[in-house]
């Protein structure tokens, strides 16, 4: 096994994916030598760049560097990389992102944060808790944290804070001290072939805690009796059997105040300033944690109260409510990295439950060709929330195309005549049509952009032809 402290050169095949990235900026900040390929310049890559990282995006060879000591790649590198076929026939040392994770924590006290949807919300959540409380932590997160615009952070406190994906089975190679479960709906079908095997890995998952661990999990998870650990909590939104639970709830202009009770435990008026009622059961594992690692109640407060979310999680883009007299003027621009039914799910729910009156328009991308053909009938019902929907393309990402599958398979099963198919560009030129956004209904409007794909692309120039 490759020793990573004795690493001095790493080179990175992927290094604008999120997870990919936190990595390289892990290297950078213990003084290696750090260099990367994408396919694509994003604001992420240029961002690395800033920070002193090389980043290419042309396939040749002539620009992987031949004194790279350890070679990280995604398994979203497609078939027939040329840079990672010369690696491999050239037996250089090289190591999956989640294999070099493990790698990183394999001696430190870990909380890994798992499940098909919430978990880098939760991940970012109790990271930011144990940073603004000062106890300290390394965060390796699958999103960027906008209260320090980044997904990467080191603490002398040897306590990693790890968002732990099931994609590839990659949450496999972490050892948890704390772990949370937060969902295992069907997802990744491309890799597991059926739900039950997904399932599975889960329930292996919980079993790699360490002797004396905690398993927090949500409440009512399919075979959530056979996560076995040494000490094992459920959490709920709301329901009162699960061992923590939010009450008292409510809702003023977009922010929550509410009590979280745990056990024996209660805190008391805690107030989270981000939408979306699955963020308050998101911020109440995380509140768990803080509270089992002897957190002080007020320094945990004061850190959710600051907690300015994650990037394309529930983000507000635009935001202004209708003022008093003037009904029908207000509108509201969620961007959202939603890419799976019940997360979309969430993302209606929770955006239509804070501005239900107004006009519900939701643009989304779907994600890979298996899961749209997988997950149509799913994806159709849940974009019936909404008042309008427009669909883009379905964005690729390491898949090759499936003959049939396309945006309008969703289409076609959704009952809402107000849908169409539009390409990225078609939807610039549509939303340039709207005469004045702030009253394309009578009580205003509420559009929610979502997606996994690069449909965050579109985020910037749509807004800026709202605000004119």
């Amino acid at each position: 096994m490759i020793d990573i402290k004795d690493i001095q050169r790493v080179y990175f095949i992927g290094i604008g994916g999120i997870g990919m990235s936190a990595l390289a900026r892990y290297f950078k900040f213990h003084g290696k030598e750090v260099s990367g390929y994408d396919k694509t310049e994003t604001p992420l890559t240029k961002q690395l760049v800033n920070e002193g990282i090389p980043v290419h995006y042309e396939d040749d060879l002539a620009l992987a560097p031949k004194d790279a000591q350890l070679i990280v790649y995604t398994p979203a590198v497609p078939k027939g990389h040329t840079g990672l076929a010369f690696y491999q026939q050239n037996n250089y040392p090289l190591l999956k992102r989640s294999e070099v994770l493990g790698a990183i924590t394999r001696s430190s006290f870990n909380i890994c944060v798992a499940g098909t949807h919430g978990k880098t919300t939760i991940t970012t959540m109790v990271a930011h808790i144990l940073r603004h409380s000062e106890y300290g932590c390394n965060a390796f997160l699958g999103g960027i944290a906008v209260n320090y615009n980044s997904n990467y952070w080191s603490h002398e406190n040897d306590t990693c804070v790890v968002e732990a994906d099931e994609y590839d089975r990659s949450f496999l190679r972490l050892t948890p001290d704390v772990a949370v479960i937060s969902a295992m709906d069907p997802d990744h079908l491309d890799i597991y072939g059926t739900p039950g095997a997904m399932e599975d890995a889960f329930i292996e998952f919980a079993g790699k805690i360490k002797p004396g661990g905690t398993l927090i999990s949500k409440f009512g998870l399919p075979r959530g009796k056979e996560l076995k650990a040494p000490n094992h909590f459920t959490y709920h939104l709301q329901n009162t059997q699960a061992d923590i639970y939010a009450c008292n709830i409510q809702m003023q202009h977009g922010t929550y105040v509410f009590d979280v009770q745990v056990k024996e435990w209660k805190l008391a008026n805690v107030v989270l300033n981000m939408g979306g009622l699955h963020n308050i059961e998101n911020v109440i594992a995380a509140i768990a944690i803080a509270h089992r690692l002897g957190i002080d109640d007020e320094k945990i407060k004061a850190a959710v109260e600051a907690f300015r979310g994650v990037r394309r999680r529930f983000e507000y883009v635009i935001k202004t409510p209708p003022t008093a007299g003037e009904a029908g003027k207000g509108l509201t621009f969620v961007d959202d990295y939603a890419h799976h039914p019940e997360e979309l799910r969430a993302l209606i729910t929770g955006a239509r439950g804070l501005f239900g009156s107004m006009k519900c328009t939701v643009v989304f991308q779907p994600h890979l060709f298996t899961r749209t053909r997988d997950l149509a009938d799913e994806f159709a019902e849940v974009l019936d929330m909404a008042d309008e929907v427009v669909l883009l393309p379905i964005y690729p990402a390491r898949e090759l195309p499936i003959e049939g599958v396309t945006s309008s398979i969703i289409l076609d099963k959704m009952k809402n005549p107000n849908k169409q198919v539009l390409t990225k560009e078609q939807l610039v030129q549509w939303i340039k049509e709207v005469k004045d956004p702030s009253t394309k209904s009578g009580n205003g409007w509420l559009l929610i952009t979502a997606g996994a794909g690069d449909i965050d692309t579109l985020v910037l120039p749509v807004k800026q032809i709202i605000e004119k």
